[in-house]
């Protein structure tokens, strides 16, 4: 396993991984010193925020405006707005506390706390689980103390995973706050088993991204391999070994939904330490750089955009795309 890039003042040690790259970003914050300036989205702005590593996994955090190259469906844009000062987050957290997770729960609560200990002034977050169900504590805050009263005490055993269904009602709990920086962090160790009743409207991973992308937020993942106090036994012939061998996986599109809204995917095996993951988290999200643009066209379409460095050698992880205002 890689260590996660560190800024290079500090210290971090796991690697965000997504489908073909490894990935960084979100948790920003305000400089106390200097007014920032304010972003609108719509039909303003298109904001991207972007994370650089050097070939080592360093993060990269001293480029300039002229460093960056932004590409709406192949063409380059003119790029109006750069920040590459620490911005406040809008941080919900949601955690798998489904039966194959109990035996998880201590690192679970440990590492919640080092990321909480990791929010600057200006951040504030919310928790939340999901189980037999999907939970999210009522108000952001900053107090630690109050989020850390939020996280689960205990894990049904029978419990199971509505994967979707819990970054869904979390993609609905920003509300209104269409111009601050929204992140889901997610931590899970099962597949998706759906929805809890017929009555209830399914949820796909496919919505998952398109509400994201829409809605401007973006998702970070870490995946578990499960500690369920009763291990799973092998069942006959080659097949019930695989199947064995993949039950105690995370869901493999959480890697998807994390690289398509600019987040990062990382999974945890035995013995590795899942609060310099989370720790790594925060740190990562304070060290990415804004770049806005004005959108070409106002067609209410989704656009693909590709977020390139001039320096060889470096490596930029943003967003796959976002929906243009309509005119």
């Amino acid at each position: 396993m890689t260590a996660w890039p560190a800024d290079e003042g500090g210290l971090c040690q796991a690697r965000f991984l997504t489908c073909g790259a490894l990935v960084a970003c979100v948790l920003g914050v305000l400089g106390a010193a200097e007014p920032q300036p304010v972003f609108r989205g719509g039909s303003d702005t298109v904001r991207v925020f972007a994370t650089v590593t050097d070939r080592d996994g360093r993060l990269v955090t001293t480029l300039t405006q002229d460093g960056f190259e932004v590409r709406d469906g192949g063409t380059p844009q003119p790029i109006t707005q750069f920040d590459n000062t620490p911005r406040p987050i809008r941080l919900i957290v949601m955690l798998d506390v489904s039966g194959s997770m109990e035996g998880n729960l201590p690192l679970l609560r440990a590492a919640c706390a080092q990321l909480f200990a990791r929010l600057r002034p200006d951040d504030v977050a919310r928790v939340g689980s999901f189980g037999h169900e999907v939970t999210i504590s009522p108000s952001f805050t900053h107090d630690p103390d109050a989020l850390a009263a939020a996280l689960p005490t205990a894990i049904a055993p029978d419990a199971p995973t509505p994967l979707w269904r819990a970054i869904d009602e979390a993609l609905a709990a920003f509300g209104d706050a269409e111009d601050t920086r929204k992140v889901i962090l997610v931590l899970s160790d099962g597949k998706d088993t759906g929805q809890f009743s017929f009555r209830q409207r399914p949820v796909s991973q496919a919505e998952n991204i398109d509400r994201a992308r829409r809605d401007d937020v973006m998702i970070y993942a870490i995946g578990m391999r499960s500690r369920g106090a009763q291990p799973m036994q092998p069942g006959l012939g080659r097949g019930g070994l695989q199947a064995m061998m993949l039950a105690d996986m995370p869901d493999p599109g959480l890697a998807r939904v994390a690289e398509e809204t600019g987040g990062g995917y990382i999974e945890i095996r035995f013995g590795q330490d899942l609060g310099a993951a989370f720790a790594g988290v925060a740190d990562e999200l304070h060290t990415q750089y804004l770049l806005g643009f004005a959108p070409p066209k106002r067609d209410g379409k989704v656009h693909d955009i590709n977020v390139r460095v001039t320096k060889s050698g470096l490596k930029p992880r943003a967003r796959k795309s976002y929906v243009a205002p309509k005119t």
